[in-house]
């Protein structure tokens, strides 16, 4: 499944270097959810493909595997970051 337009909470570091920190979404009862990411590895892009998620990523994009904690489970989700118009988008398996 995937979100479009999600909010993400970051920190920039010195060497160019992004470490998302926290996200939000707004669930089918139009509350937000927000979840604090427990641990992050940057995957490489290698090349223009689209992901299972079905995003066109290409070299302009960044994806996170990240683990958050949902309800007391550990579940993991994938950030993708375009450069190019600085958009958010999540996703993950149901």
């Amino acid at each position: 499944m995937l979100i479009n337009n999600v909010d993400v909470i970051c920190e920039h570091k010195s060497d160019g270097t992004i470490i998302p920190l926290r996200f939000q979404i707004i669930d089918e009862d139009g509350a937000y959810q927000r979840f604090t990411i427990k641990g992050y590895r940057e995957n490489e892009v290698d090349g223009a493909y689209t992901t299972k998620d079905c995003v066109y990523v290409t070299k302009e994009t960044k994806i996170y595997e990240c683990k958050i904690d949902v309800l007391g489970y550990k579940k993991f989700v994938r950030l993708y970051f375009c450069t190019r118009n600085m958009q958010w988008k999540l996703g993950f398996d149901r």
